[in-house]
């Protein structure tokens, strides 16, 4: 009977390669009591979120490099030596496993070079975020943008193979000069005061943020070592431009990546205060207009009120 015929599973294996996986396994197991130890001894200990992130993850990748080295020495005689066993595991690797090569490179290169570390603010290509993890084959980003106005967060994690540092364009937010530059534009009508509105502005974007510019300087000094900076202005202003249907008073300052939205936010609280205590500015906005001669004072041009169309930014205005 087919049942009674037992074969056991180590004839199938010479006693090299029992000894081996016996070996191998030996091997696997003292290794990850090693990291459970190191993880008590140290990462444990580690109360900041990042030392103790950046720490885990060292231990892992030490213990996973050795682990395939040892075990790749136990199994193959004939590489008893480690950089005769690397280059043709780099040989093999690059030929057949393109894409992860890059991106093991590109691991690389991000831990070698830093054009960005964990909690930095980039945008890689056509994804931006906040950087929660860099991994040997990835990184990840707490996408922000997006249908999301003002660069807030849209709750998404989005995965970027670390390859794409080679081929794609990367801006750090908070590598150099920690602040960026933004702009909130506010438009009055013709007929307002626009030199008092320009005066209430400056005052406005001074009071918030003229306090970044000292620090911004120092920032710009110490990147002018590594980076070739023109002179950069960083006073807070207020630029003046005239256009189709208004006067264009634009703010610009320097604020926080984090804070550009509570920024503008309260530089619009400001404005609307402001303004609203000064019946000479108004702000300007799509409208439907009537105009009659008599009461315009040109009754050169005929009692009879006169109405026209005039193309404006939203579409058609009846004057």
């Amino acid at each position: 009977m087919l049942s009674d015929i037992q074969i056991p599973f180590t004839d199938f294996l010479t006693k090299g390669e029992q000894s081996k996986i016996l070996a191998s396994v030996m091997v696997i197991a003292i290794l990850w009591l090693f990291r459970r130890v190191l993880y008590r001894v140290l990462v444990k200990n580690i109360k900041e979120k990042k030392t103790k992130y950046q720490t885990g993850k060292t231990i892992n990748y030490t213990i996973s490099f050795l682990g395939v080295l040892v075990v790749a020495r136990i199994w193959f005689d004939g590489f008893q030596s480690i950089a005769t066993f690397l280059g043709l595991l780099s040989a093999g690797l690059a030929i057949a496993l393109k894409d992860p090569v890059s991106n093991l490179a590109g691991w690389i290169y991000i831990v070698w070079r830093k054009p960005f570390d964990l909690g930095n603010r980039v945008q890689i290509g056509t994804f931006a975020g906040d950087i929660i993890d860099i991994s040997m084959f990835q990184l990840s980003i707490m996408e922000i943008g997006n249908w999301v106005d003002a660069d807030q967060h849209t709750g998404r994690i989005i995965h970027i193979p670390n390859g794409k540092v080679f081929t794609e364009p990367i801006a750090n937010y908070s590598q150099g000069l920690q602040y960026i530059w933004h702009e909130v534009p506010v438009h009055i009508t013709y007929e307002s005061n626009w030199e008092k509105a320009r005066d209430i502005l400056k005052n406005i974007v001074i009071k918030h943020t003229a306090h970044h510019t000292k620090e911004a300087e120092k920032q710009a000094a110490e990147s002018s070592k590594e980076y070739l900076l023109i002179a950069l202005t960083l006073n807070p202003n207020v630029y003046i431009s005239v256009e189709e249907y208004a006067i264009r008073l634009t703010m610009r300052y320097l604020c926080n990546p984090r804070k550009r939205r509570s920024t503008e936010q309260t530089m619009w609280e400001e404005v609307l205060k402001a303004f609203a205590h000064c019946p000479d500015i108004t702000l300007a906005y799509p409208t439907t207009r009537f105009y009659n001669n008599i009461q315009e004072g040109k009754p050169q041009l005929g009692y009879k009120q006169q109405v026209f169309q005039r193309v404006t930014r939203d579409g058609f205005e009846n004057l």
